[in-house]
C-alpha cells in the first residue's frame, strides 16, 4: 500500500460514461495522493486491464470493478462489484447482453435529439468512442463540437442525463442475479450511493435488509453527495446487518462537474481501512470454500 491513507472505489473512465481513460485516471489519483482506486464502469469491465497495467507502473494499487444497473423494488438501483476477476466468462457474458442494449439505446437517444433540432449521424459519435463502448460522453463530445451546446455539463443537465428530454432507460438486471454474477467473479458486491434513491429511511433499510439476505456483501456508506447524517444512517445500517462499508466519489471527470477524485465535492475522507477489510472477508470465504 502506498503511504497515503486514502482510496476511491466509484470510479468511471471512457469505458462507460467518464471523460478520462483509464490511465488518465491513474495519473490523476496518484497526482491527488491516493492509495487505491477501484474501476467501477457501467455494465462493463474493459477499462479495469489498462487502469491495473499503468497501477502497476505508477505504484498505485488499481482493484478491478463494475457498478452494474440492476432492477429491485421499490426501484432501480446500482450494484458496484469490487475485487472481481474481469475475465470471468459468466460476467463478461452477461453485461455483454447489456451492452448490445446499449448498441440499439444509442439511436434512440439520437433519434430524441434530433427531434430536438440536434443533429447528429451515429458514425461520428462512434468515432469519438475509437472502437470502445459509445456512450453519452461520445455524443455529448460531439455536440460540442458541433456548436449544440457549451459543455459537458450543458449537454447533460438540458439533454442527456436522468429524465431529461433525450434520455433513454439502460437494460437492467435483476439486482439478485447482478449480486450472484459478482460472487462468481470472485468479487464482493455492494449497494452503490443509496441516498441517491431518495427512499424513507425505513425503505432504504428493508431494501438492504432483502439484498443481504440474498448476499449482498456491503454498503457505499461513504459518497460525494451524502449529509452527515446519511453516512450515520449507512455506517448503522452495515453495523446492524454484518456487512462492509464501501465509499466512492462516483467520479466521471468532466462529464460530472464539481466532483473530484477522492475527495468528491471537497470534503470526502475514504480510508485504506476500508480496503483492508474487504481483504479480509474475502480471505474468509477463500478459506471457508476450501474446506467445503
Amino acid at each position: 500500500m502506498a503511504d497515503c491513507e486514502y482510496v476511491d472505489l466509484h470510479v468511471h473512465t471512457t469505458f462507460s460514461d467518464g471523460s478520462l481513460k483509464p490511465a488518465e485516471v491513474v495519473w490523476e489519483a496518484v497526482d491527488v495522493g491516493l492509495a487505491a482506486i477501484a474501476v467501477t464502469d457501467h455494465d462493463g469491465v474493459d477499462g479495469n486491464a489498462e487502469a491495473f497495467a499503468e497501477g502497476a507502473q505508477q505504484g498505485l494499487e488499481v482493484i478491478p470493478g463494475v457498478e452494474i444497473s440492476c432492477d429491485f423494488t421499490p426501484t432501480n438501483v446500482h450494484i458496484v462489484g469490487l475485487f472481481i476477476d474481469p475475465t470471468n466468462d459468466g460476467l463478461v457474458e452477461a453485461l455483454a447482453d447489456v451492452r448490445e442494449y446499449r448498441k440499439r439505446r444509442n439511436p434512440k437517444i439520437l433519434a430524441k435529439l434530433a427531434e430536438l433540432g440536434i443533429s447528429l449521424e451515429i458514425e461520428e459519435v462512434a468515432a469519438k468512442a475509437g472502437g470502445k463502448t459509445v456512450g453519452r460522453p461520445h455524443i455529448a463530445e460531439v455536440m460540442v463540437e458541433k456548436g449544440y451546446v457549451a459543455d459537458f455539463q450543458e449537454a447533460f443537465e438540458k439533454y442527456l442525463a436522468h429524465n431529461k428530454p433525450a434520455y433513454v432507460g439502460r437494460r437492467r438486471i435483476a439486482a439478485e442475479e447482478g449480486v450472484a454474477l459478482i460472487h462468481g467473479a470472485g468479487g464482493l458486491a455492494f449497494l452503490a450511493h443509496p441516498g441517491v434513491y431518495a427512499l424513507p429511511p425505513r425503505i432504504l433499510e428493508s431494501m438492504v435488509f432483502k439484498l443481504a439476505r440474498a448476499g449482498l456483501d456491503g454498503v457505499e456508506v461513504y459518497y460525494s453527495d451524502n449529509l452527515p447524517t446519511d453516512t450515520a444512517f449507512l455506517r448503522r445500517l452495515v453495523d446492524e446487518y454484518d456487512l462492509l462499508a464501501s465509499g466512492g466519489t462516483d467520479f466521471h471527470g468532466a462529464a460530472k462537474p464539481g466532483v473530484e477524485l477522492g475527495i468528491g465535492r471537497g470534503d470526502l475522507k475514504i480510508p485504506y481501512e476500508l480496503v483492508a477489510r474487504m481483504k479480509a472477508r474475502l480471505g474468509v470465504r477463500e478459506r471457508r470454500a476450501a474446506i467445503k
